[in-house]
């Protein structure tokens, strides 16, 4: 077992050698397989410093804990608490859409470090984390979901338990991209449940629930309307990117 342990860092030396890592943005070669380059990270609009308690946006002036931006006092969240890693947009946004459409599964990995910070303040002692789920047939599409691997990689660096199955889309719905905030609730309604196999792992549970992009908040609230149905304790959601309008 030492001798693999120790093959562990050389092994790592030589593939890096054959194949120097790179940022995940521009390509240029960095030091280590975890990210992006000085340069790339300085231009990702990664958020810190204060924000709303329920969606993660940046949140400027006197700014007290728990308080929530505007669109989350106007929008009923059925969630406790969210964060996001990120906003969406310039070099956050082709990340994103990276990982969603372009098999970009190099940026997994960084994108759990990236949520595991940006959920510390929020994880519970006893949470499950799940993704937010995709209909089968754009599962069959795509070949992956993108949630359901952040979350994994987020779980391994937090080490919380994680259930990838947890919910389920009962049906297919339309893409919700160019559509308003109401058409979105409204294409979303009863089309997610709690897959009948993992039911019991919600009841008195706090879920914490994982997306690539939160827009209007449709599809999590969705999910968490689900799980609190099924008795779940608590809902917090943490996403990689928030779509946020500008200043």
């Amino acid at each position: 077992m030492s001798r693999l342990i120790a093959q562990g860092p050389i092994l790592q030396t030589l593939v890096h050698a054959v194949f120097p890592p790179e940022c995940l943005s521009c390509r240029m070669r960095v030091a280590s397989d975890d990210g992006l380059c000085g340069p790339c990270w300085r231009d990702t609009a990664f958020i810190t410093g204060d924000v709303c308690d329920a969606c993660g946006v940046p949140m400027h002036g006197d700014v007290q804990s728990g308080d929530r931006c505007d669109e989350c006092l106007s929008t009923a969240r059925p969630w406790s608490q969210g964060r996001a890693a990120l906003l969406y947009k310039e070099r956050g946004r082709a990340l994103v859409l990276a990982l969603k459409h372009s098999d970009r599964h190099d940026i997994v990995r960084p994108a759990g470090l990236w949520l595991a910070r940006a959920a510390k303040g929020i994880l519970r002692e006893d949470v499950l984390i799940a993704p937010v789920p995709l209909h089968w047939t754009r599962m069959v599409r795509r070949r992956y979901n993108q949630s359901s691997l952040i979350g994994q990689a987020m779980t391994r660096e937090v080490g919380a338990p994680f259930s990838g199955d947890l919910l389920v889309r009962s049906k297919a719905t339309a893409s919700l991209d160019g559509k308003s905030r109401e058409e979105r609730f409204a294409e979303l309604r009863d089309s997610i449940v709690v897959n009948p196999k993992r039911a019991e792992l919600i009841k008195g549970r706090a879920i914490l629930l994982v997306d690539d992009v939160i827009t209007s908040g449709a599809t999590l609230a969705a999910c968490a309307e689900t799980c609190l149905k099924s008795q779940a304790s608590e809902v917090c959601v943490v996403t990689l990117a928030r779509v946020a309008k500008d200043d």
